[in-house]
């Protein structure tokens, strides 16, 4: 497994301000693989929820729990759901020694459970699959083959890790079922699975596009506001991010509907049936799924308070503005090996009134094309060592 001392400093950081802190995301993320960096699965103070002998632990909770000192961790909490209110009891509760860390696979339930019992009370942080930081410290540094893999790949550990392509594509193939099958019903969605394995299908051609409920709503023979619902869940469970439109008072007509994208580009190949690099390279979609792989490598790296994209019907268009703090960030996505500026761009930057435009970019060199606008290779999205 790749060290994730960012990930791991982030959480120790969170545990030192706050009595309760929940790690959420996807299954086979490496929730507990971090958990477990922080205190071991052998602690009587570690409750695993799909182990019976944990569960059973735990039928007395507020008993329970109230006895233990120090760090507590409590792992698929999602399947409990009457702990939070009794978790909400012990954390205002000043005599109460224990500290807790909560593991939860995201799912809408987990979220409205914990938002409802534990507001103010707790730390959220995401945990995704591996970046672009992580698995090129673990490589020692940068390199072209590092990031292709990554992209083919995505980030799931067991996907990234895999001996082999075949290996990944079909652990990949298999937690696509897994999710439709078994992990939806579970976090109460209501959906057939082979009605969301078909959406997610025609999902993987919407990546990267504005979306519109309209052609998978007729080819699916169901209502558009179903298949709205069918996208939200995927977007409530973190398989899919939709990107929201920024409005600007300009006098122009602007888009208004998110554009979708894959937050892991192994599972989008996987139902693409992509499943070698060079298959990656000669596919119709491979400009649309570098540039989805980038803008989640920029997300995940520079952390803005707020990101958008932004379209007009008259053609100007951004692919991803960032708020943090005062500043606003513009970023463009180029998968060509010279970026040029275009009128698009400076339309961007005046009409948004943009500190800085990036085009990200697969080179080897950063350079500037304008006085505030830069092309800038993907690595050096990455930290200084």
């Amino acid at each position: 497994m790749l060290s994730r001392h960012d990930l791991e400093l982030a959480v120790t950081r969170a545990l030192g301000r706050s009595r309760a802190v929940l790690l959420t995301g996807p299954r086979q993320s490496g929730k507990t693989t971090l958990a477990q960096t922080i205190l071991e699965r052998s602690s009587p103070n570690y409750f695993d929820l799909e182990n019976p002998l944990d569960a059973r632990r735990l039928e007395q909770p507020l008993d329970t729990l109230s006895r233990l000192e120090g760090l507590v961790v409590i792992d698929e909490v999602q399947r409990r759901p009457g702990l939070f209110p009794v978790l909400r009891v012990l954390i205002d509760r000043s005599d109460s020694p224990g500290q807790y860390l909560l593991l939860g696979s995201a799912s809408p339930a987990l979220l409205r459970q914990a938002g409802e019992s534990l507001l103010g009370r707790v730390e959220t942080i995401e945990v995704g699959g591996f970046d672009l930081r992580e698995v090129c410290g673990a490589a020692g540094g940068y390199s072209t083959g590092t990031a292709a893999r990554l992209w083919l790949r995505g980030g799931f550990p067991r996907s990234y890790l895999a001996r082999s392509d075949d290996d990944s594509v079909a652990w990949r193939h298999n937690a696509i079922a897994s999710h439709v099958e078994v992990d939806l019903p579970q976090f109460g969605v209501n959906v057939a699975a082979p009605a969301m394995l078909r959406f997610w299908r025609m999902l993987a051609h919407c990546h990267g596009q504005i979306w519109s409920a309209a052609d998978p709503a007729r080819s699916l023979g169901v209502s558009e506001p179903t298949v709205r619902r069918y996208l939200d869940t995927l977007t409530q469970t973190l398989m899919v991010r939709q990107l929201q439109p920024w409005h600007a008072n300009l006098g122009k007509r602007q888009v208004k509907s998110p554009k979708v994208f894959f937050r892991d580009t192994g599972l989008l190949h996987a139902l693409m049936d992509v499943t070698t690099l060079a298959q990656l390279l000669a596919h119709p979609r491979c400009g649309a799924s570098w540039e989805g792989f980038a803008l989640e490598q920029v997300l995940r790296l520079a952390k803005p308070d707020e990101a958008y994209f932004w379209a007009t019907h008259q053609g100007a268009e951004l692919d991803l503005l960032m708020l943090k703090g005062s500043q606003r960030v513009g970023v463009e996505f180029k998968r060509a090996d010279a970026p040029q500026l275009t009128r698009s761009m400076q339309i961007a930057m005046d009409d948004l009134e943009i500190d800085a435009l990036y085009i990200v970019y697969p080179g080897a060199r950063r350079f500037k094309l304008a006085p505030d606008i830069e092309a800038v290779p993907l690595w050096a999205l990455l930290p200084p060592a």
